[in-house]
């Protein structure tokens, strides 16, 4: 059925009382199983697999990924094919949200664990006990919960803001739970597809395990450029390829994640690592100034300029859209008409569990910070109600535009507290994990009411699916996290772990507390170029509305990654690209697998091979 929406004049002209009343009458559905045991159940576990891709995802780029669409596709078909075996139902459409809302939060939750976790970390040496990872992630988590749901009522009941990747998430759910399903059956069988070929790629890659299986001839090579090296060593000055990453890798997960890309960014990434890997490596190696041909040595040099160019780009591209940040912090406050009665009353969550429970766990947070990492705390009772406006920021600009803008935010955190504590790096990046992880789960759980708002589900039962997701994601990826490193903080930033996004985090903290005297000359330059650069980018976007070919993000992020990733990335963008040229005819399966469910395609290839690829790092870490 077509999914019943108020015209834009009814959002403006309506009061809210008006709209919660057309909604609870024409769109709830109070009698549809929603968040029951088996939604629970199927969310829980499918959340805490998929965590595994966003964790392998964030080791590699430094991003996170949503799991959502994945974990609604492979839900639907296997409860499908339950029913159609007469040992099961299919699920509801609901049941199906209310999972997904499970799924997503245990997706999400990894971020700290690819950032301000190990920075941390690196920074001083130490390991951080797993089980204080586990409740820091969790309390923070919960946190951003809390905050979320004073502000629902505002931004999706009464302000009916977009979330556009939330209501892409409806009108999927929508789709699959019609027309006896078929396109959700082909979706699924698509997924199961792109996910069994690149996990027997990803095993067919290990030495290891295909000894095992007596198949050691059927190996494939790590990267397929390993098959010249009987022959020939191609270098760049004295630099071999391999060694500055320049390898073509024989593993498609990061060609999935470019399906996620717009060809611009894929671009930029791209030319940000031939920049660094073609041209600045290997003339500063060739120097002297960086030590050795090896991944992280050039990494220490080149995400000073990569990540100048990220930082001034993001933050410029925030504050010259002061619109969002005006809305953000005027919106709470504008008049809504007479106080009348709330006719959702019992199916909202109620405000004062956010009342009550923003005061409690937030002081949880700022304990946790003294006691394990050191913050004052005054500090960190500072960091709360910075929490509180970066929330309104993020969850505005995550309506508006689906982008929420954690890393600026970030970045404004530790600039703000390398004045408030100068020369504290831990301080630094602790404080910025907290208002990062909060806005990002309170703006990741609004988006995920959204399909839930517009398919009449029941708020309570999201707000506690969020919580069972963020468990579930951290019973599962923290103690892999910590199974993959194995205690040696030493494996951050090397090839197995290359943790870009944790390697920025160190960087801009050792540069806000040291500052950019303590780096050599050229990274200072390289620095300054970047600062700049990333800004003339976005005014140059901005003014040509978003036609400038290069995004200022991904050109920094390409001098953070191995050429290989970027390389990868981009091949992927390619792929999809010339698929939707190629491909016309809506009917074909060309057109439909990969123009029409490029997601679902590149979702598939990205889970299949991220979780196996995380099951065999640690089948070698035991086969020693």
């Amino acid at each position: 059925m077509p999914i019943l929406e108020l015209s834009q004049e009814q959002v403006h002209e309506m009061s809210l009382k008006q709209k919660d009343e057309w909604w609870l009458k024409n769109i709830f559905r109070g009698d549809m199983p929603q968040l029951n045991l088996r939604s629970a159940l199927t969310g829980m576990i499918l959340g805490g697999i998929l965590s595994l891709t966003n964790l392998y995802i964030g080791i590699k780029t430094g991003w996170t990924l949503g799991v959502g669409i994945s974990s609604v596709v492979v839900s639907f078909g296997f409860f499908n094919i339950l029913a159609r075996l007469k040992i099961g139902k299919e699920m509801s459409i609901l049941e199906n949200n209310a999972m997904q809302s499970i799924a997503t939060s245990a997706g999400y939750m990894t971020a700290p664990l690819m950032a301000s976790i190990p920075a941390y970390m690196m920074v001083t040496g130490e390991v951080i006990p797993m089980w204080q990872t586990f409740w820091w992630i969790v309390v923070l988590a919960i946190l951003g919960v809390l905050f979320a749901f004073p502000l629902k009522k505002r931004f999706i009941n009464d302000e009916q803001l977009p979330f556009p990747e939330g209501y892409a998430a409806g009108i999927v759910l929508d789709s699959l739970h019609n027309e006896h399903g078929k396109e959700g059956m082909f979706k699924a069988k698509l997924l199961i597809f792109a996910a069994g070929l690149s996990a027997l790629i990803e095993v067919m890659r290990s030495q290891a395990v295909m000894t095992i299986l007596h198949l050691k001839s059927l190996t494939l090579p790590g990267f397929w450029d390993d098959l010249i090296y009987g022959w020939v060593t191609p270098k760049i000055l004295n630099s071999p390829l391999k060694n500055l990453t320049i390898q073509l890798d024989s593993s498609i997960v990061m060609m999935g994640t470019g399906g996620l890309m717009s060809m611009k960014t894929a671009m930029s990434i791209l030319l940000g690592g031939f920049i660094n890997y073609f041209i600045c490596a290997p003339l500063l190696i060739d120097y002297g100034i960086i030590p050795e041909a090896k991944f992280k040595a050039i990494a220490m040099w080149s995400l000073w300029g990569g990540a100048a160019i990220m930082t001034t780009s993001s933050l410029y591209s925030f504050f010259s859209k002061p619109q969002i940040i005006i809305e953000a912090l005027t919106r709470p406050f504008k008049k809504r008409g007479a106080s009348e009665k709330d006719v959702l009353e019992k199916i909202e969550l109620p405000l004062w569990i956010s009342f009550v429970g923003i005061p409690l766990v937030g002081a949880v947070a700022v304990y946790m910070g003294h006691a394990w990492f050191g913050i004052h705390y005054w500090l960190g009772l500072i960091a709360i109600p910075l929490v509180f406006l970066f929330t309104l920021i993020a969850v505005t600009a995550t309506g508006l535009t689906a982008i929420t803008p954690g890393g600026a935010l970030g970045k404004l955190t530790q600039i703000t507290y390398s004045v408030l504590a100068p020369g504290n790096v831990t301080t630094n990046l602790m404080t910025a994990g907290i208002t990062s992880e909060v806005s990002l789960n309170a703006s990741n759980l609004l988006m995920d009411i959204k399909p839930a708002y517009m398919l009449g589900g029941k708020p309570r039962h999201q707000a506690l699916g969020h919580v069972l997701g963020v468990v579930a994601g951290a019973l599962v990826a923290v103690p892999v996290f910590y199974s993959i490193f194995g205690g040696d903080v030493s494996m951050f930033t090397s090839d197995k772990m290359p943790l870009p996004g944790a390697a920025i985090w160190k960087g801009v903290a050792e540069a806000l507390t040291k500052g950019l005297g303590s780096l050599h000359i050229s990274a200072q330059i390289a620095a300054g170029v970047g600062a700049v650069l990333g800004i003339v980018i976005e005014v140059l976007n901005k003014r040509s509305k978003g036609k400038f070919p290069l995004s200022g993000v991904g050109l920094g992020l390409g001098m953070v990654l191995r050429f290989s990733d970027s390389l990868s990335m981009c091949l992927g963008t390619l792929f999809f690209w010339l698929a939707r040229k190629q491909f016309k005819n809506k009917e074909s399966f060309g057109f439909r697998a990969f123009v029409d469910n490029q997601e679902t395609f590149a979702a598939g290839i990205i889970a299949g091979g991220s979780i196996v690829g995380i099951i065999l790092i640690l089948i070698e870490n035991a086969l020693g």
